[in-house]
């Protein structure tokens, strides 16, 4: 009878793994109290189906057979990138582990440039950690005009073929152990204002973004984005379980980059690392340039007088256009500093110091801009 019910074969082996499944599409998920009373009356069914002498003869460290049932797991990769050439994360992929693995982190936010790595890193991530996860789902916000369709992509990826119940978000992740990546996150950031401002349609996602934080849950949601929303930043004061990891450019590991390359002139490669950031776009895009007019001489490139961009300019005037007014004026007058700028020497056309330091702010998180401390105090560079 229980098997009719069910809709599956039922034996004392699959027993807890098929009550639950059909209570998550039975009952209020969101009540936890319910759930461990249910848990515990399944516990109690399932020692009784062993015998008196089998638990004896079983060492206390064996585990049962319904205990060693795993539930069936669903990965879709389909929008997530090829597995491609790595380069040294190490202390990265570290540091993410930790997050989602030890600390049961609910959101972390990854920022930085475009072409810094941000995907390759969470791809190598989650051909890591994948076994870790009933539920893993790649998407790039692109694909989606609102919210709700991006809820009801979600929902249609965690339901079963026939659920018997209309379950929210925040139940499937209960129930099952999710990592859900959603790329592109910057899309729904607007242009023209200080970092992190939602774009007005898409101001309901803050309300998901706490839902997710606030509630008790063992999956993560993973953020890829150029900047960091205003809601993540403040979870992060509340210690809600959120974490945002600023991707940096490469530095020595980005010699094994440049070593395809051919190139010549091998003791002044961490040179021009460093005048690209060491972002592996920027340097794939100037290497091109490098190969075509210099025949792969770094030397002869960096002897040229001037920075060259070539096709790194649409890239960085995409960056340059979701600039507020005022953070463009900082950037101007960073750009004629030989050595930097310190906030007590600001130009004058500078004269709100609200709008300065919110500017100075803002270009640090998205990183364009860096801090160096000295004895005069802080100094800002491009």
């Amino acid at each position: 009878m229980i098997s009719e019910e069910l809709d599956e074969k039922v034996n004392k082996t699959n027993f807890r793994a098929a009550m639950e499944r059909y209570y998550i599409c039975n009952s209020n998920v969101g009540d936890f109290a319910q759930s461990k009373f249910y848990e515990s009356r399944i516990s109690v069914y399932r020692e009784s189906c062993h015998s008196d002498e089998t638990a004896k003869n079983r060492s206390p460290t064996t585990p049962t057979n319904s205990d060693n049932i795993q539930p069936e797991k669903r990965h879709d990769l389909t929008d997530a990138p090829k597995l491609r050439n790595f380069h040294n994360r190490t202390n990265e992929l570290a540091t993410l582990k930790q997050w989602i693995l030890t600390e049961n982190t609910c959101i972390v936010t990854i920022t930085g440039l475009s072409g810094i790595g941000k995907t390759t890193l969470i791809r190598q991530l989650v051909a890591d950690i994948q076994d870790n996860f009933d539920r893993i789902l790649w998407r790039s916000h692109r694909k989606f005009s609102t919210l709700n369709a991006l809820k009801t992509n979600l929902i249609e990826f965690f339901s079963p073929p026939q659920p018997k119940q209309n379950l929210s978000i925040l139940d499937y992740l209960r129930f099952h152990r999710c990592l859900i990546i959603l790329d592109d996150f910057q899309e729904t950031l607007t242009t023209g204002e200080f970092v992190g401002t939602y774009i007005p349609e898409y101001k309901n996602y803050g309300k998901f973004i706490k839902e997710i934080a606030r509630s008790p849950h063992n999956s993560c949601l993973l953020l890829l984005s150029w900047e960091k929303p205003i809601e993540i930043a403040n979870l992060e004061t509340e210690n809600c379980h959120c974490h945002t990891l600023q991707i940096q450019g490469l530095r020595e590991s980005a010699t094994e980059l440049l070593k395809g390359k051919k190139f010549t002139d091998e003791d002044r490669w961490l040179e021009l690392i460093n005048l690209y950031s060491g972002n592996p776009l920027w340097l794939n895009i100037i290497a091109s340039t490098i190969q075509d007019i210099f025949n792969g001489s770094v030397a002869q490139f960096l002897s040229y007088s001037y920075l060259f961009l070539g096709d790194l300019k649409p890239i960085l005037h995409e960056h340059y256009q979701r600039l507020s007014e005022s953070e463009k004026l900082v950037m101007q007058w960073l750009a004629n500093q030989e050595i930097g700028g310190n906030i007590s020497s600001k130009p004058a056309y500078c004269s709100a110091n609200n709008d300065f330091l919110g500017a100075i702010q803002s270009l640090i998180k998205r990183g364009l801009i860096k801090k160096n401390v000295s004895k005069e105090g802080s100094i800002f560079t491009l």
